[in-house]
């Protein structure tokens, strides 16, 4: 929770602050080699197992949060099995004829309910009380104050009860000279306490997923050569200077320069952009990007915590841990409420003491009791996590995919929105416009020539030729002595006719030059940011196609809809400032920012924020990860990758930006039902607390006896669940 600064520990526990469990920090560790069939077999390298021969794979280690959750599913799985058959007994005396009672007397079952109840107080929720104490301890107040204060209350209350019950007045006895115990009340509470740590001890395995998942795009191996010979070799055996080998479809190990080959490079991984960048001899490649259908020999320059990759995942990890986190309401109420009750208790102790009736000492004591019983944070804490539990429900029904009740509340509050071009504003892959004939030509024969020579071509432009061709659904030729220009284009033989496509080069080297009037009109698509591919057969120029990221359909009105809001909306983008002007023209965005890095948007968000802004940034790719963690919410796209994913607060199923519109109006409705939910949690205690401390005795004889005030808490969780409910309705 960001409670102490940017403060860590060597080892697992509490916040010392809020009491939450403290979560394992995550960190590039060395990967440990072992055998399937012989798990005691462990090196730190790829190799065989020496007893069987089998290859070793990577051990999958447990994370601290893995461990966590293993050890409270054991204690929740024990709370249940002895909460509820003291549910049970408990629930048996509203029974006008009680099956129970005919086995034994309801003494008995009293020491039944308190013997069943030992091993969730003292075992599987001792850590509650743990808590509690040193949150009283230190004056740091917290929920845990309140569970440990009220179900301690109930449970010590419970207790004097069961032992020496005729020291209380016959008004708090049953009509069996038994006075009503809160054992199950202390236990249910408890139990369901402990079910939200299980839930938040699940979640926090996905809390620093988007560091994890970046460090998987890293290989845990490569292939070395040395002396001409290959060797596989542990990633973090690199050295600089290293030869390495990389195969078609593996990642690149580490960060280094081409030495022998001519490849496409899935870049995507960094820059976000979908289409692979062509590199040959001397390029630079990074770490964590893709290799196409080629090998290609390269020169290790930068490894470990120097890759590009590394430092990504650097500024991932440092943006998540800087972001201070929204104080939740409920922890604010209980900085004064928990004093305030505890003094009234107190406070309501001495005046019957010194000013009420005979015996005072036992009117001093239960009537201290009930305030304690009444004021017990059951409702309290169920305000905010029905409330988030039914509006995350309502938001994945629509679409949007919450990670937390933090970046609900904060939602709401934003003013400026950043947002990525590439899979976020657009389609997110190349796709053809449009087929343009010179005149004589028929589209549909250009459309067929140019698909049928890109049939078996792997480049991703080639790619959206064939698929247009084939949604059209063309019979493609075959093709004969097809070859790959570097650079330039493609070119082949379709039906005996040499056939090309590619750009001004390929056709001068054919000696074809194109007129005045196509060369202005490729001009123009080029400068609205579209690629231009031209072919030909036979030596004659036949016509062009033009191959675009188009916008998605929905992008223009949910950015309208978003600055009518009053939220200023700014692109930022890896891609070449045509293109950038261009989509930002069409969308009439005038706050636009193109050829940025991952680093260029972190800062750029930093910057907005210096100036008192609340940012939101939307993004679907690796390169967008730092931005979405250090923005006041991020906001990932669906259909981009699992890094973006897990470094948002929300996730847009559908990649739509009008789900940004919906996750707006849903965040607005659910901070205004917990507010709701607060009042209700709070309006029973406010009203009992006094009734409680016998206010109204002098006047009416009235005293609120610890059965009527677990009514009351009662009748406030019941408010809190029904209203949060509400929110399965909204429209949004």
């Amino acid at each position: 929770m960001f409670c102490e600064g940017d403060k860590t520990y060597d080892h697992p526990g509490d916040c010392p602050v809020c009491g939450m469990d403290l979560v394992e920090q995550p960190s590039q560790q060395t990967t440990i080699y072992t055998c399937p069939m012989h798990p005691e077999i462990e090196q730190d390298e790829p190799g065989s197992c020496p007893k069987c021969g089998m290859d070793l794979v990577p051990k999958e280690s447990e994370s601290a949060e893995q461990k966590t959750y293993k050890k409270l599913l054991k204690k929740f799985k024990i709370a249940v099995a002895f909460t509820l058959p003291v549910f049970v007994i408990a629930m048996s005396g509203m029974l006008t004829n009680n099956p129970l009672y005919d086995v034994m007397d309801i003494a008995y079952w009293n020491w039944v309910q308190f013997a069943l109840s030992l091993p969730v107080v003292f075992w599987a929720t001792r850590m509650f009380f743990e808590r509690a104490w040193r949150s009283v301890v230190t004056w740091n107040l917290n929920m845990f104050t309140l569970i440990g204060i009220g179900a301690g209350a109930a449970y010590v209350f419970s207790i004097i009860a069961l032992l020496v019950p005729s020291v209380f007045p016959d008004q708090f006895k049953t009509d069996e000279g038994t006075v009503h115990l809160y054992f199950e009340a202390t236990v249910v509470i408890l139990t369901l306490v402990l079910l939200g740590q299980l839930l938040e001890a699940k979640a926090h395995s996905k809390t620093n997923g988007a560091i994890k998942e970046l460090m998987k795009l890293a290989p845990n191996k490569a292939t070395r050569i040395v002396n001409g010979e290959e060797e596989v070799i542990a990633i973090d055996k690199i050295a600089v200077g290293d030869v390495l080998k990389v195969k078609p479809g593996e990642k690149v190990p580490v960060d280094g320069s081409i030495e022998k080959g001519n490849v496409f490079i899935d870049e995507s991984a960094i820059t976000g952009e979908p289409v692979p960048v062509e590199k040959g001899n001397g390029d630079t490649v990074s770490a964590g990007t893709i290799n196409g259908n080629t090998s290609f020999t390269m020169k290790a320059e930068k490894v470990g915590a120097d890759t590009l990759l590394s430092q990504i995942i650097d500024m991932v990890n440092n943006a998540s841990r800087s972001r201070a986190p929204i104080q939740k309401l409920a922890d604010k109420i209980a900085a004064y409420f928990v004093p305030t009750v505890v003094g009234v208790s107190i406070l309501t102790f001495f005046v019957w003491y010194f000013f009420g009736p005979q015996p005072v000492l036992v009117y001093g004591f239960v009537n201290a009791i009930a305030v304690l019983i009444i004021a017990c944070p059951c409702a309290l804490g169920l305000a905010t996590p029905m409330s988030v539990m039914v509006g995350v429900g309502k938001g994945a029904s629509n679409g949007v995919l919450i990670k937390n009740a933090e970046a609900l509340e904060v939602l709401n509050t934003i003013d400026t929105l950043v947002i990525d071009k590439t899979g976020t504003i657009t389609e997110g892959k190349p796709s053809v416009e449009k087929v343009v004939p010179v005149k004589g030509q028929e589209q549909d024969e250009v459309v067929k020539v140019i698909a049928s020579l890109n049939n078996h071509s792997e480049h991703p432009l080639g790619k959206a030729i064939v698929a247009f061709a084939k949604e059209q659904k063309m019979n493609l030729d075959e093709v004969q002595d097809f070859e790959s220009k570097t650079g330039k284009g493609v070119v082949g033989q379709v039906d005996d006719v040499a056939v090309g496509l590619g750009n001004v080069s390929l056709l001068e080297d054919v000696g074809l030059q194109i007129g005045s009037a196509m060369s202005t009109a490729i001009e123009k698509e080029q400068k609205d940011g579209k690629t231009v591919s031209i072919a030909y057969a036979n030596k004659t120029i036949i016509g062009y196609v033009v191959i675009t990221d188009a916008i998605k359909k929905t992008s223009k009105a949910a950015i309208k809809a978003l600055q009518e809001k009053g939220i200023a909306v700014t692109m930022l983008t890896g891609d070449n400032k045509l293109t950038a002007a261009a989509v930002a023209n069409t969308l009439q965005l005038t706050d636009y920012i193109a050829e940025c890095l991952p680093e260029d948007k972190l800062k750029e968000v930093e910057r907005l924020q210096q100036q008192g802004k609340k940012v939101a940034v939307a993004g679907d790719g690796i390169n967008d990860a730092p931005a979405l963690a250090k923005a006041d919410v991020g906001i990932a796209m669906g259909t981009g990758t699992d890094v973006a994913i897990e470094s948002a607060g929300l996730t847009l199923v559908k990649g739509d930006l009008q789900g940004i519109v919906k996750a707006i109006t849903l965040g607005e409705k659910v901070m205004k039902n917990i507010k709701q939910n607060l009042f209700f949690a709070l309006i029973y205690n406010t009203i009992g607390v006094p009734v409680a401390a016998g206010l109204l005795y002098p006047f009416f004889g009235i005293l609120l006896s610890p059965m009527i005030a677990a009514l009351a808490m009662s009748f406030s969780s019941v408010s809190v669940i029904s209203n949060a409910l509400r929110l399965r309705s909204t429209k949004l």
